[in-house]
């Protein structure tokens, strides 16, 4: 650090150590992808896209997680912190593709924060009265308290928010277990809706089609399965943080294939892929399957469907917080935000600043967009893709070039710190561009602007958004060189670890 600088970098951050255990891990890692929300919520569309072989578009969609997955072990392995993409990408890359790559996964949260308070909102009064849960105030309204609630519980600390998580993600998979064992017992008994043989083809990617629909069908699948790193932005709070965390994200990825690929054969075998009533065909019920059907699969116990849902969303408020607050924690701590941001509570030992801008900025951007307009705040949402594909793609990239020396020291560095990160990042690097180009088409959403999609000009323009800040940020020679020092001293940090480093 330059003499003089008034911007102290920080190597003990304060939080919490050893709270953390890979059981822990693996449910936050599993409850930040809203696994049953996710599948209500894609499997429509993505039956949609490619018909009977949706299993099979879960399938590929895994691969390139799992890739980017192994890039977060590795990198956890050698530098265990909770700033994770910005850490790793500006120990790799420098403090300006860091700060781009914290950028990106706070704008994830904060959009995805948006569209899960919708949901629970929406779900919480469909258990009520399912008029009520299309007044735009109340869901609103109700929306709100829940992150202001996800909020409070995790300022108050990991342990509180890691209860919490076991219970959840319990809650969701007796529910789905539920659910599987009915749509069993109604293909068994003769009931169901459109009973359809499986095939082993569903699960063939191969077996497809075209590029063009497998691309789109594998893009839909593919943000099924985001979340699951948050439990890596919980390393510095883990037990063993260099290796627990990374476990914990590959098991919640395989665990998310089996019940993507699994739950989504059953229901295709009960319901069909027609377009008449509730067929998964059907345009009008493709943004929620699971509600769709409830009451055909599970009859009077349908709200089971409903309150799973609901407990998703819920669970990933509160995990979707977690991960942007380190993140921006992370940030201040190595000089590229102001001091504000690292400060942690006495007791909590917690993020106290962050966690509460977090609560309050992704309140602000639910509210302002649902009075501005639903069809922005509907867009908004569908960019989320562009977001998760840029920071993971970092990630991956990361990996490589940080471990770049030592690849050929053995084959295990080569296939797990070289190969699958670097094809999980071209892999990611095709979403973002597919995606991007999709979302350029005018009828891509529900809005346009300047006859372009509104989709794409909300998504790139928030990413440029971040290039505008960084650079008034960085502006300051003092925290340039602030930023530049703490990288330095993460480099050299890890340097004195035999083994970790490339």
């Amino acid at each position: 650090m330059t003499a003089g600088t008034s911007f102290p970098i920080l190597r003990d951050k304060g939080l919490s150590r050893n709270d953390l255990g890979l059981a822990g891990s693996v449910s936050i890692g599993l409850s930040s992808t809203a696994p049953v929300y996710s599948l209500a919520a894609t499997l429509g569309f993505v039956v949609l896209a490619v018909g009977v072989h949706a299993p099979a578009a879960f399938i590929l969609a895994f691969v390139p997680m799992l890739f980017i997955a192994f890039a977060y072990r590795e990198l956890n392995n050698a530098l265990p912190d909770c700033g994770t993409t910005f850490t790793w990408a500006s120990v790799a890359f420098g403090r300006f593709t860091g700060w781009l790559g914290g950028w990106g996964v706070a704008l994830s949260g904060i959009v995805v924060l948006a569209n899960l308070a919708q949901i629970a909102g929406t779900y919480l009064w469909l258990l009520v009265d399912e008029s009520l849960a299309s007044n735009t105030a109340l869901v609103t309204a109700t929306g709100v308290a829940f992150i202001a609630a996800m909020t409070w519980t995790n300022y108050r600390g990991i342990d509180l928010g890691e209860k919490m998580q076991r219970v959840t993600i319990i809650v969701q998979y007796v529910a789905l277990a539920v659910f599987v064992v009915f749509l069993a017992w109604r293909l068994a008994s003769g009931q169901a809706f459109d009973a359809t043989r499986v095939s082993a083809d569903w699960f063939n990617p191969f077996a497809i089609g075209s590029l063009g629909t497998t691309a789109y069908g594998v893009l839909i699948a593919l943000f099924a399965y985001w979340g699951w790193d948050t439990c890596l932005a919980l390393n510095e709070e883990t037990r063993s943080p260099r290796t627990t965390p990374g476990r914990a994200a590959i098991i919640s990825s395989v665990v998310l294939l089996v019940t993507y690929t699994g739950v989504s054969a059953l229901v295709i075998m009960f319901a069909g892929t027609g377009s008449e009533g509730i067929g998964l065909g059907n345009e009008a019920h493709a943004a929620d399957v699971f509600y769709a059907i409830s009451e055909a699969a599970l009859g009077p116990w349908a709200w089971i469907a409903v309150v799973a849902v609901l407990v998703s969303a819920i669970a990933a408020t509160q995990t979707t917080i977690l991960p942007t607050a380190r993140g921006t924690l992370a940030m201040a701590a190595h000089g590229a935000l102001p001091r504000r941001f690292a400060t942690v509570h006495s007791v909590y030992l917690t993020p106290t600043f962050s966690t509460i801008l977090m609560g309050v900025t992704a309140s602000a951007y639910y509210v302002v967009l649902t009075l501005v307009s639903e069809n922005v705040l509907a867009d908004s949402i569908a960019s989320l893709g562009l977001f998760i594909a840029f920071y993971y793609g970092v990630t991956g990239f990361a990996c490589v070039w940080y471990f770049r020396h030592t690849l050929r020291s053995s084959t295990r560095n080569l296939v797990f710190r070289g190969i699958l990160p670097l094809l999980g990042g071209l892999l990611m690097t095709a979403a973002f561009v597919l995606s991007a180009v999709a979302m350029l088409d005018p009828g891509y959403g529900r809005t346009v602007i300047g006859g372009i999609g509104g989709t794409f000009v909300i998504g790139v323009g928030a990413l440029l958004l971040g290039v505008a800040l960084m650079a008034v940020y960085y502006s300051s020679r003092r925290r340039r060189d602030c930023a530049d020092q703490a990288i330095a001293d993460v480099r050299a940090a890890a340097s004195a670890d035999p083994g970790t480093v490339g």
